[in-house]
């Protein structure tokens, strides 16, 4: 079922799903920029960190923010982002009763959202945050932060200063009971352009370290 429809607090959203074949499979969500900037669940970066759990044999889902694409509603400057969020892990669980680990993954505002997320629901057990916007959005409600999980950012990333985003990765790396790796990809900007390839590869090796993959690694469907 690669293309949905699923409820969100304000309306129908709209997503793409990709269902893993192994039956117990982790799954993952994919949060993507901000919508008043351009921001979609097509936005190539969003679609780099998709193609790569699903390849890792994740159960995954993209979907886009209420106002944009199909999605019904308008910008909520965040809050009614997080709900959407959400829903949209509700929506999978509903489907994957059985899976025993649970992902989020966010580039830029993305990543803003999936880490409030990461808050709010026990069960997300790693992330994946990819341009978190250190310099212009407050990350202290992660205090502490209850998962591990990777950043990576650009060194030339001159939308999101890489010193903030290094700092931010130092202090959640200080804390007790869980493990931040921080990776900086060599020349990439805040949009990876002509770094997807290491993007998706450093990500992968991450999740490779720490997932144990299942027997098929591919999806079943979902674009």
């Amino acid at each position: 079922m690669p293309e949905i429809i699923f409820n969100g607090p304000e309306g129908r959203l709209e997503g793409r799903y990709s269902h893993a074949r192994q039956p117990n499979a982790p799954i993952a969500l994919i949060l993507h920029p901000h919508p008043k900037q351009g921001g979609t669940m097509n936005n190539k970066v969003v679609y780099t960190l998709y193609h790569t759990f699903a390849r890792r044999g994740f159960s995954v889902m993209r979907f886009n923010f209420r106002g944009v694409g199909r999605s019904q509603g308008v910008f909520d400057n965040g809050q009614g982002e997080l709900s959407d969020a959400a829903s949209a892990l509700d929506w999978m669980q509903a489907l994957n009763t059985n899976s025993q680990e649970c992902w989020v993954a966010g580039f830029s505002f993305g990543a803003w959202i999936a880490m409030q997320l990461l808050m709010r629901r026990p069960e997300i057990s790693g992330f994946v945050s990819v341009a978190p916007p250190a310099g212009s959005h407050d990350f202290t409600f992660l205090a502490p932060c209850p998962s591990s999980g990777i950043i990576v950012h650009g060194e030339k990333d001159t939308v999101v200063p890489e010193p903030a985003v290094a700092k931010l990765a130092h202090k959640l790396s200080q804390q007790k009971n869980i493990t931040v790796d921080y990776s900086v990809i060599p020349g990439a900007n805040h949009f990876f352009a002509d770094h997807l390839p290491l993007l998706a590869g450093e990500v992968d090796r991450y999740l490779g370290r720490v997932v144990v993959p299942g027997p098929d690694s591919g999806p079943s469907a979902g674009q």
